[in-house]
């Protein structure tokens, strides 16, 4: 292998990858199939291709085209050297709005292409649920269709030329009238015509083995039709000439319910003659919250287009009038439309959940079978998956009758892959018997290669045999799928994981307490692998600001996934290609809400670095600001805030400090504030309020520098009306007596001062021996409080996510921390909840800013826009991420990921903000990053509500 790497870093000019973490990426894809390669390259151009083919070929590694790696079926994974295209050859090369063609490379990731399209009026018309990091390469290898099939087609549909290297490098450009066809191939398709006209099921969705049929001189001859949909085992595409469609001026959405999914089902195939763009069908079982869509146990997504939005909404009414539904409704709005198609388009992700919490997997991902025996087919699926005690959730393209579904396979254990293997038989035959195609969509790879010779009878399959041989004479080219496969039930990727639970600090309560089957949850849909972010998602920034796959949530779990396996990774927690991977992971949480299948990244992170560095010295950032706290106390205690703050001024002092710290060069330290937040409250004299009382968590950042967001809650909350307090701050040692409350004189008098503390510096450092005593310490103080009903209220949104979320999980045996959890409330829900009838005051003002990435992930921000509502504050804030992101910005190394991460979204938003705009910013370090990179001044939402009450504004306090 050391040879080979030589030649290829020799005969290539891209990227050329040997090492741990590039090898480590691109074990799976988004099946259950693991394969380790030796290599990895990224090709810069066509030229680099024909190198590593040459090379490969010499040595008699096999090669493996990759795009975004989001295949269900295995083809994305190798033994030998994988083509990444993403990285260089992910351009669109021209784009002809009269012909309606584009030419693109292989790379290139479908949403790009479709926003390239959109000012001409156009779009390419397949679009799978992965359209945002799904690749044109990967489209046309697995012949992809998407939820617009019914009106445009499969992506061999919608191919016109396609440029190719053969195993042996030879260039070829594949067209119609046998254009670029290989020497052998048409004498091979002529002398099996009948077959070619017989053998080959007709229906909408038959995407399993060779198109040979797409060859007959009826059809054209059409070599590059009937390349679609090879899986990379006959030719390596290089670029692609592709037909471009007219997008409807408007859309429609109607969204029907039914009682079953096989009544959505049997009512799909009538409603294609109404002209619909898409009939997609899903269950209740698939869907986390119902209250957007209409009564029912299914639904049907059917979209319908028009010249207007009257025309098109017409349309959709027409097709409610035709359809026997329990409910429906028709939606024009774009972003309710946006809103309701990601629904549907998460089901990939959300179906590896079963409602009860047990994992399901691929495998019967996509077979199709005739649309107008869709139902009758899903009924005899239901009953096959009881027969062998499996439950699953169907959904998918049920206008093209192809159905997804993941299954509660049990992949771990010999009895489970057993039953994993004779269930996929029947399955097999039943699609058959249905007149079906075992793939209807992803392609067969290995997970349904083995039992093509059901669909297609020997004969066929030795005829998929013999083309391969004449386009891939060596086998070179992605062997083991398609021809000659692979076993369907060998090379699972979860039989390489460790049977026992590993012992771990955190409690896991989705997975069981079992750190493997958390890192299990990662099945490749690779949705943090958007290039932007939409709408207010947040994951994965990192990988928006790299385009690096390792620096993505399902690079990173790829990592953890090996490293517990042991075979490419190889140091266990204390591997650096792990730790570097991590290193980039700005804790955020975004993947907590954006992942389909809530990948907790930050709380990964977190657990690695606590058992990378047991034992070890850590960097010096995880002392200085993962200790954060301790080091404010003692400021605060000695009273030397202005004499920090006059050092921290003083260039050549504050520089050498931050390299002490570990501190960002580029950053500025934070100014401490004169009087901390505790200790104003103490000399403000009797507070006012008489409704409900609520404790206010006095968190680091406003207790030491941002004391102004404390002033103005307690002024806001007073004035609606509820009275304040602080947290206890004396921790008794003795027992109680008497009743329970009281305490005796001598506890009283050994009682130790503290302040409560949500660990979130220490957690996201992976400090968690440490989070743990402070944790228990914050809980002995609180247990007053756990006695009350009274809310904690927590102004900053990375402490309460801290509270709700780390505590109970990193306290998980100890009943307190679900207790303290339960009550901690944000400055806005403690509003809504606690002061009902208060009006806050009109300030009538657009605003702009950034929902703080832990209070999308975690807390939610429902009421946070109700009250801007109620207050006159318009305007969306944006998604994404800051970028500073706690300790992660400040961070030495960090700054131009950090800097990178800000400018995506919020710095563009605040300087085309309105002058009058208010900037709001919750979070300490969101209104940190504003300052230090923009120069603006971003207030807490209390701190604006504050200031209309002092200037009188606030209007009648019962509604």
């Amino acid at each position: 292998m050391s040879d080979l790497e030589a030649e290829l870093r020799k005969a290539v000019r891209g990227d050329v990858g040997f090492d741990v973490t590039s090898r480590a990426l691109v074990t799976m894809d988004a099946s259950n199939y693991r394969r380790v390669p030796v290599g990895v390259v990224a090709p810069r151009d066509a030229q680099d291709v024909a190198a590593v083919l040459e090379v490969c070929r010499a040595h008699g590694v096999p090669v493996v085209a990759r795009g975004g790696g989001t295949s269900i079926a295995g083809q994305a994974t190798g033994t030998g050297v994988v083509l990444d295209f993403t990285r260089y050859m992910n351009r669109l090369v021209a784009l002809d709005a009269g012909a309606r063609t584009a030419v693109v490379q292989p790379g290139l990731v479908l949403d790009r292409l479709q926003e390239a399209a959109a000012p001409h009026g156009l779009r390419f018309g397949p679009d799978p649920s992965t359209h945002s990091r799904c690749t044109l390469g990967g489209m046309i290898g697995n012949n992809s269709c998407g939820s617009h099939s019914v009106a445009w087609g499969t992506t061999a549909d919608n191919v016109r030329e396609l440029d190719v290297l053969t195993a042996r490098g030879q260039p070829l450009r594949l067209g119609q009238g046998w254009a670029g066809a290989p020497d052998g191939l048409r004498a091979l398709a002529e002398g099996e015509l009948a077959r070619l006209r017989t053998g080959f099921p007709e229906l909408p969705r038959r995407i399993s083995g060779y198109a040979l049929d797409a060859l007959l001189p009826e059809r054209g001859a059409d070599v590059a039709r009937s390349f679609c949909g090879s899986e990379g085992t006959l030719g390596v595409l290089t670029e692609a000439v592709v037909s471009l469609v007219e997008a409807p001026r408007a859309r429609a959405l109607a969204v029907l319910g039914y009682a079953d999914e096989g009544a959505a089902a049997e009512s799909a195939a009538g409603l294609l003659p109404y002209g619909p763009l898409t009939v997609e069908g899903m269950a209740a079982d698939l869907v986390r919250s119902a209250a957007e869509l209409p009564r029912g146990g299914a639904w049907l997504f059917v979209e319908t287009g028009g010249e207007s939005a009257g025309e098109a909404r017409a349309r959709a009414e027409t097709i409610v009038r035709a359809a026997d539904v329990v409910d429906a409704r028709v939606v024009t709005d774009g972003a309710a439309q946006r809103a309701l198609w990601r629904i549907r388009e998460d089901a990939s992700g959300t179906a590896t959940r079963m409602p009860d919490g047990t994992e399901a997997w691929p495998g019967w991902e996509d077979c199709a079978v005739p649309p107008a025996r869709l139902g009758a087919y899903l009924r005899d699926f239901r009953a096959l998956l009881t027969a062998h005690g499996l439950r699953g959730a169907p959904y998918g393209h049920f206008g093209d009758g192809c159905i997804h579904v993941r299954i509660d396979f049990d992949l771990l254990t010999e009895a489970g892959v057993g039953r994993f293997r004779r269930f996929s038989e029947e399955l097999a035959d039943l699609v058959v018997a249905y007149g079906g195609s075992l793939s209807g969509e992803h392609g067969d790879g290995q997970a349904r290669a083995e039992l093509l010779p059901r669909m297609y009878g020997d004969e066929t399959v030795a005829l998929f045999e013999r083309v391969k041989a004449v386009w891939d004479p060596d086998d070179l080219l992605n062997p083991g799928m398609l021809v000659r496969p692979a076993p369907l039930d060998s090379g699972l990727r979860f039989a390489v994981l460790p049977r026992e639970p590993v012992d771990v600090a955190f409690g896991y309560p989705g997975d069981g307490g079992d750190f493997t089957a958390a890192v299990r949850r990662c099945v490749g849909v690779a949705k943090c692998r958007t290039t932007t972010a939409s709408g207010p998602a947040v994951m994965c920034p990192s990988y928006r600001a790299t385009g690096e796959e390792r620096h993505s949530t399902r690079g990173r779990a790829r990592l953890l996934h090996e490293m517990l396996a042991g075979e490419v990774v190889t140091d266990g927690w204390r591997s650096e290609e792990v730790r570097e991977a991590l290193d980039l992971c700005l804790s955020c949480k975004g993947c907590r809400s954006d992942c389909p299948v809530e990948v907790d990244m930050a709380t990964y992170k977190a657990e690695f670095l606590h058992h990378h560095y047991a034992g070890r010295r850590r960097p010096a950032a995880h002392y200085s600001m993962g200790r954060l706290p301790v080091w404010l106390r003692w400021v605060s205690r000695t009273r030397t805030a202005p004499l920090v703050n006059a050092l921290a001024g003083v260039r050549p002092l504050a520089w050498v400090a931050k390299r002490v710290g570990g501190i960002a060069v580029e950053r500025d330290i934070p100014r401490l504030a004169g009087e901390t937040f505790s200790r104003w409250w103490r000399g403000r004299g009797p507070g006012g309020g008489s409704g409900d009382l609520v404790v206010l968590w006095p968190d680091t950042f406003t207790e030491h520098l941002s004391p102004s967001v404390g002033r103005a809650a307690v002024r806001v909350l007073e004035a609606a009306g509820l009275r304040v307090a602080l947290p206890p701050t004396l921790r008794m040692r003795g027992r109680p007596v008497g009743d329970g409350r009281s305490r005796s004189a001598a506890a009283l008098l050994t009682a130790r001062r503290g302040r409560v503390c949500c660990g979130l510096t220490y957690v996201s450092t992976g400090q968690l021996d440490h989070a743990r005593v402070v944790l228990r310490r914050t809980l002995d103080l609180m247990e007053p409080v756990l006695d009350t009903d009274a809310p904690v209220v927590v102004l900053e949104p990375s402490c309460a996510a801290a509270l709700r979320s780390d505590l109970p999980e990193l306290l998980h045996d100890d009943p307190r921390a679900a207790r303290l959890a339960a009550r901690v409330l944000t400055f806005a829900e403690t509003l809504e909840r606690h002061a009902p009838g208060w009006r806050p005051p009109r300030l009538d003002r657009p605003a702009v800013g950034q929902t703080h990435c832990h209070q999308h992930a975690v807390l939610g921000d429902t009421a946070d826009r109700g009250l801007r509502e109620a207050a006159g504050l318009d305007g969306e804030l944006t998604g994404g991420c800051c970028g500073l992101a706690g300790n992660f910005g400040f961070e030495e190394g960090h700054f131009e990921v950090s800097a990178t991460c800000a400018e995506e979204q919020l710095l563009p938003s605040v300087r085309a903000a309105d002058p009058s705009a208010v900037v709001l910013a919750d979070g300490f370090s969101c209104r940190t990053q504003l300052e230090q990179l923009a120069g603006v001044r971003g207030r807490h939402l209390a701190e604006v509500l504050a200031e209309g009450l002092d200037e009188g504004l606030d209007g009648p306090r019962e509604r």
